[in-house]
């Protein structure tokens, strides 16, 4: 559904992006991680048309994103990160200028205006203006927006950035929901337990380029099931084991106490980076 030969994107001298393959087949939901200045946005703006590419091939359900610009295109939604609704107009209208937009007839729009804030739960907020709406809510306008034209595609650019932890959660069942209905998904995020939570496979980005690609338990399972953490002079250090077993044994030789944790996909990350992702 998503194919990325090579791609490369320069601004003057940096190398935003140089030299990523990728395939996304239907249906799955893929997350794209990296620290920040990594390339993650630059590559969702290659993919959605929103800035051209140096060099390489992108397409989007077989359509090029260079050639067939506008087919491809109406393959994706996009829910960016900034919210970027017109807050002085209702729920219901901002949903009606994005299916104008895609030339959808009065009553295609209508009936999946009614559809979409069903599915997202704001039906009875049809009426109320964006600028009324908590953050979650405007959150959920943005995906049933970027629904509208029934995508084979969904690009989710940090979805639940300053979002609190319980609306967060709200907002993955949606996702998992859309995913389940037959929506491939690209999805990117700093919340590392957000991507450990919903994705089938995850890449790893650092630098503008992919260092490592795969599902969350397999890319946990490389370095072990269990870490501790303990600090020392020179700051925190961590180690991972096979067992809970192992990394108690080896915990009790530490002299100024542990912490004993099940390993994480930020730690895979960090293991292979030594950076955060951010």
């Amino acid at each position: 559904m998503i194919r990325i030969d090579q791609l490369i994107k320069r601004y003057g001298a940096l190398m935003a992006i140089n030299g990523i393959d990728l395939h996304v087949p239907a249906g799955e939901l893929f997350a794209y991680l990296g620290p920040n200045g990594a390339g993650k946005t630059t590559t969702i703006r290659i993919l959605t048309g929103l800035t051209k590419l140096s060099s390489g091939r992108a397409a989007l359900n077989g359509h090029d994103i260079e050639k067939e610009t506008l087919a491809a295109k109406r393959q994706c939604g996009l829910v960016p990160q900034n919210i970027n609704l017109d807050s002085e107009l209702t729920v219901s209208e901002n949903l009606d200028i994005h299916g104008r937009l895609f030339c959808m007839k009065p009553v295609a729009r209508k009936a999946k205006i009614n559809e979409l804030l069903t599915y997202v739960d704001l039906h009875e907020r049809s009426k109320s203006l964006v600028k009324q709406l908590s953050g979650g809510m405007k959150r959920r306008v943005m995906v049933a927006r970027a629904l509208m034209h029934s995508p084979r595609i969904l690009f989710l650019d940090e979805p639940t950035v300053g979002l609190d932890p319980n609306i967060r959660r709200r907002i993955w069942s949606l996702i998992k929901k859309i995913q389940q209905d037959g929506t491939t998904i690209f999805l990117t995020t700093h919340y590392i337990e957000e991507a450990e939570f919903l994705a089938d496979r995850v890449a790893f980005l650092d630098k503008g380029r992919i260092v490592a690609m795969d599902s969350p338990i397999k890319l946990i399972a490389g370095l072990g099931n269990w870490a501790i953490d303990w600090l020392t002079d020179d700051g925190m250090q961590t180690a991972y084991f096979p067992s809970r077993t192992a990394a108690r044994e080896s915990a009790t030789a530490k002299e100024n106490g542990f912490t004993l944790r099940r390993v994480n996909l930020e730690d895979a990350f960090l293991s292979l980076t030594g950076k955060k992702v951010q």
